[in-house]
């Protein structure tokens, strides 16, 4: 049976009746040694370090900080980069909170007195003016360039959709609109490639999915960034869903001589040359997660000058093998110039002869339904950053998204290059904070050396001393241009 009684010194100290108990505990005390509950931080602020991230923002916003006076540029950065990693809350006055931890400040290698302030940081993303807030977009591409130096894709697939951010509770927010999932908030246009978001245009919530030239600026950015940094002659693969169906985005991806698989609309004419298609006629496909039946054919609208590869399908059975009811069938038509005579054909296949299986109807329908991990990256963004912005106006909302963008592609990265083999890449960032920020420490200054000091069981649950290495040496960015 627990007891409580009063200490004489005024702490209430809890314990067993029974005599005897060693681990019982008699009081709680006040200590100042320097102990932390987010240990695992060091990892991200040696990997953020290490790769060289902070100085290249340094670098293209320098005009930020016009004297010498209080906190450095790159230390800033370097915060607010940490702030979104530890995702404890992404409201501003949890700087507030962690000026006053000098634990925190050990973590993530600051000096206390450099702790930014809530007010501090307003000051600061308040001063990226929205002519200026795009350069956080030549950060992206930068890490983009960096991943392919990496990963040496012998062809790219990219993908592009748009990410409603719930901001409906917001009373004043300047961009804050109503958007087509019947919420208010902001719509980004986002591109992206596996697991990376590579580019991004930060838009109010009315921007539908082809608003304006967004789309056509945003593919021609990326395609020669790729060609003019990676490699001229590697296959580019766009696909993207039906809203992004447009004459002109598939007229100048010829132009780009780049593939693309687009969800089209099911016209009257399309309709009835299915429905008069024998069932003979269709073929079965497992595979994209479910079981489609599928047929192809050649068309073009009345108004265009091209004809394009068709695929219907219709999907018949899920990944667990049900049946599905008839209303339960979304029949989609898939336009693509992939298999036609042209030059992105012809690039796939020179690739070696094995490679023709990328421009088969199969592979078509399952580069298209996997678009579904475009989602996935969304779903994983919001894990990681959240959807409400702090500030009544449009610019700084804008620098505070693109930190976090920038800040979730090192995340994906540092899963991949620290901790593979420890850390599974479909972690999302809540788990992964759970398994690997959310740790204790204690921060011990010995002579010259600063040493964190973790319990035997975390040590050897998180491999800590390989992970440590591989961030204190990871390769740097800095020479990618």
């Amino acid at each position: 049976m627990f007891t409580t009684q009063k200490h004489p010194g005024g702490a209430f100290i809890m314990g067993l009746s029974e005599a005897g108990v060693k681990y019982s505990i008699d009081r709680v005390e006040v200590t100042d040694a320097c102990l932390t509950g987010r240990a695992g931080l060091a990892l991200i602020s040696k990997y953020l370090k290490a790769v060289g991230v902070e100085k290249m923002l340094t670098g293209v916003f320098s005009f930020l900080k016009k004297s010498s006076k209080g906190t450095a540029l790159a230390s800033i950065f370097h915060q607010l980069m940490c702030f979104f990693f530890d995702g404890t809350s992404l409201r501003l006055v949890r700087f507030d909170q962690l000026k006053r931890d000098d634990g925190y400040a050990a973590s993530i290698e600051t000096a206390q007195e450099q702790l930014l302030s809530s007010h501090a940081v307003k000051r600061f993303l308040r001063n990226i003016t929205i002519v200026r807030v795009w350069l956080f977009r030549k950060i992206l591409h930068r890490l983009f360039v960096w991943r392919l130096s990496v990963e040496q894709p012998e062809r790219i697939i990219l993908g592009i959709d748009t990410m409603v951010m719930d901001n409906d509770e917001a009373k004043q927010r300047e961009g804050v609109e109503p958007t087509y999932k019947k919420v208010k908030g902001f719509q980004p246009l986002q591109l992206y490639w596996g697991r990376y978001l590579i580019d991004a245009i930060f838009r109010n919530g009315k921007a539908h999915s082809n608003y304006g030239n967004h789309v056509i600026r945003m593919i021609s950015t990326i395609v020669q960034l790729i060609r003019r940094s990676y490699r001229s002659s590697v296959p580019i693969v766009l696909a993207a869903d039906s809203g992004f169906f447009d004459q002109k985005v598939l007229a100048y991806c010829e132009k780009l001589q780049i593939g693309l698989i687009v969800g089209g609309k099911m016209y009257e004419d399309i309709k009835e040359f299915v429905t008069a298609t024998p069932d003979e006629s269709l073929y079965e496909y497992k595979g994209a997660g479910s079981t489609w039946v599928y047929t192809e054919f050649g068309g073009r609208r009345k108004c265009w000058d091209k004809f394009y590869r068709l695929i219907y399908t219709k999907p018949i059975a899920d990944d667990c093998g049900q049946i599905l009811f008839d209303f339960a069938r979304p029949e989609t038509i898939i336009y693509t110039n992939l298999g036609l005579d042209n030059e992105i054909t012809r690039s796939i296949l020179a690739l070696h002869e094995e490679k023709s299986t990328h421009i088969s109807a199969q592979a078509i329908i399952t580069t298209y339904h996997q678009r579904g991990r475009d989602e996935l990256v969304n779903r994983g963004l919001k894990d990681f950053g959240g959807e409400q912005l702090p500030f009544a106006r449009f610019a700084p909302n804008a620098a505070f998204y693109y930190l976090m963008v920038i800040s979730f592609f090192l995340f994906e990265v540092f899963k991949k290059d620290v901790g593979t083999d420890i850390i599974p890449l479909t972690w999302y960032a809540t788990t992964f904070r759970r398994h690997c920020l959310d740790v204790a420490g204690k921060i011990v200054r010995t002579g010259r050396q600063v040493v964190l000091q973790v319990t035997r069981a975390t040590w050897g649950f998180l491999r800590l001393e390989i992970l440590w290495e591989r961030c204190i040496s990871a390769d740097s960015f800095e020479h990618v241009t």
